[in-house]
Formats: structure tokens, C-alpha cells, sequence
């Protein structure tokens, strides 16, 4: 959107007394068209889960505490041709009737519980899964268990030497001490959810939503252990479910612009509201 506005200069004439006003217009510059997004995803879960650190994570590669989100926030992610918004919940109890409006149309739901935590998955089922009955009717389910860098080895390890390099940077200018200085390192917490109570639940939401279990996307696909604090697997559930949305998107798109035919224009006869004595 481009405009103009005026100011005003004062110029002094040859006499010192005299003083002219000349209104000087100038181009306003350019604001960036906010883009359209063309599909939806939707973070769920328990506060204090990581939902904000999994989506800073893989938005700003680095990983930062964060506080309590309030409502809710998104961030608009390009993904070859198209926009997705990836839209970050509050768990709080006080903000829970806003996440039915948050999965309005969703494409894919982000159910998150941290591993350390058995009650983070049971709230999933209790409290979360019924806010994704105004997703969309195919929407795509994935369980997620975040901080699996405090149970797993392998967990420890930082998916990039430039973002171990970029979180080292910024630990030294906050004056942060490393929290993992060796891969070996062993983990000081007991871990409480397993993938294979992930999966379980990933079933029973099968069910919930009457899908046949046999025809949809298999739990093994759908259910991942991820760190925001490392990045392990951070990349690999995002991009994953963008490569599912995206097709559906376009099926959706395919649908509604497919030509329609109107039967009563058909015969080619302009019709007209018959009178009391037709």
C-alpha cells in the first residue's frame, strides 16, 4: 500500500524578514502484503510440555526458554510455493475454550506431552482431544513427546555443528554454562511415557474420530520423540507433516474449483417467477 503525506519547510527568502512555506510532498514507503495462508496446523498440549521451545526451535534453530504462551500465537512458515500457519496454544486450564477456535479448519493437530511427565499424556485424552472436533474432517494426528534429551542418549547430540555452534554463542553471552558437554553424558531423569504409550493413544484418537485404523496413516509414522533443547527429531516432525498436509490442501483446492453444472440453466430457458393466474 503505497501513500503520501506532506511536511512543511520553511525557506528563507533574499529579504532576512520574509520566510516562505513550501509544502513538500513525499512517497510513503511500501508495506509487505500479509500473506494468505493456505493451510493450518494447531500445537496442543499441557503447559510447561515445550510447545513454544519445539516451534522456536525449528522457526529461529536455536533453542530458548520461554514463558507461559497466553492465548495463543503463530508463525507463518513458507513451504515451497505455500504458506502454512503453525499456530502455538496456551496449556493453561484458564485459556482451554480458546482451542477449539484454534483448530477451526486445521489440517494437522501437534498433540504434545513431555516424557518426563505421564500426566502431559493423559491430558491429551482428558483434556485436548475433544478441542480438535472443529479441525478439519481429515485432519492429521501426531503424538509428540518433547524433552527426550533429559532420558536419551541419543537425544543429547545437537542435530547441526551450526546450531551447536549458534547455542553455544548465545549460552556464553548469557553467561550459561553448556547443559550437555559430551553425547555420553548419561541422563539424570526417569522416563515415565514410551512410544509405545504414544501409539497406544494414537489408536484410541483413531477411534474417537471413527476412522478405520487400517485405512489411516499408521502410529509408527505418527508418533515422535523430539528435543527442543538439542533439536532431535525437531526438523523431522514439522517437515513430515507438511510433506501429508500439503496433498490434502490441494485435493481440498482440486474440489473447490472444479466446475459445477446448473440444472436449471440447462435448457438454455430464462425462468421466471409464475403470477397468481399463470
Amino acid at each position: 500500500m503505497k501513500g503520501r503525506y506532506s511536511i512543511d519547510i520553511d525557506i528563507v527568502a533574499a529579504s532576512p524578514s520574509r520566510t516562505a512555506k513550501r509544502r513538500v510532498q513525499r512517497a510513503m514507503p511500501d508495506y509487505p502484503k500479509m500473506k494468505k495462508p493456505d493451510v493450518k496446523l494447531v500445537i496442543l498440549g499441557d503447559m510447561n510440555v515445550g510447545k513454544t521451545s519445539l516451534l522456536h526451535r525449528y522457526t529461529e534453530r536455536k533453542f530458548k526458554d520461554t514463558i507461559s504462551t497466553v492465548g495463543g500465537a503463530f508463525y507463518l512458515k513458507q513451504w515451497g510455493p505455500y504458506n502454512i500457519s503453525i499456530w502455538d496454544t496456551a496449556g493453561r486450564e484458564q485459556f482451554h475454550g480458546l482451542g477449539s477456535l484454534y483448530c477451526r479448519g486445521a489440517a494437522a493437530v501437534i498433540l504434545t506431552y513431555d516424557v518426563t511427565n505421564w500426566q502431559s499424556l493423559a491430558e491429551l485424552e482428558d483434556r485436548f482431544l475433544s478441542l480438535t472436533d472443529t479441525a478439519n474432517s481429515d485432519c492429521i494426528f501426531a503424538i509428540v513427546g518433547n524433552k527426550s534429551d533429559l532420558t536419551d542418549t541419543k537425544a543429547l547430540v545437537m542435530e547441526s555443528e551450526e546450531e551447536q555452534e549458534a547455542n553455544d554463542e548465545d549460552e556464553r553471552k548469557e553467561g550459561v554454562p553448556r547443559a550437555f558437554a559430551s553425547p555420553t553424558a548419561q541422563p539424570a531423569i526417569r522416563k515415565q511415557v514410551y512410544r509405545e504409550d504414544a501409539m497406544a493413544l494414537y489408536n484410541r484418537i483413531l477411534r474417537y474420530k471413527l476412522l478405520d485404523e487400517k485405512a489411516s496413516l499408521p502410529a509408527e509414522r505418527m508418533c515422535f520423540e523430539t528435543s527442543a533443547k538439542t533439536g532431535y527429531n525437531v526438523d523431522l516432525l514439522f517437515e513430515t507433516l507438511f510433506d501429508m498436509v500439503l496433498p490434502t490442501m490441494l485435493r481440498r483446492k482440486s474440489a473447490s474449483d472444479s466446475p459445477t453444472v446448473d440444472l436449471e440453466d440447462g435448457d438454455g430457458v430464462k425462468r421466471t417467477k409464475a403470477g397468481c393466474c399463470a
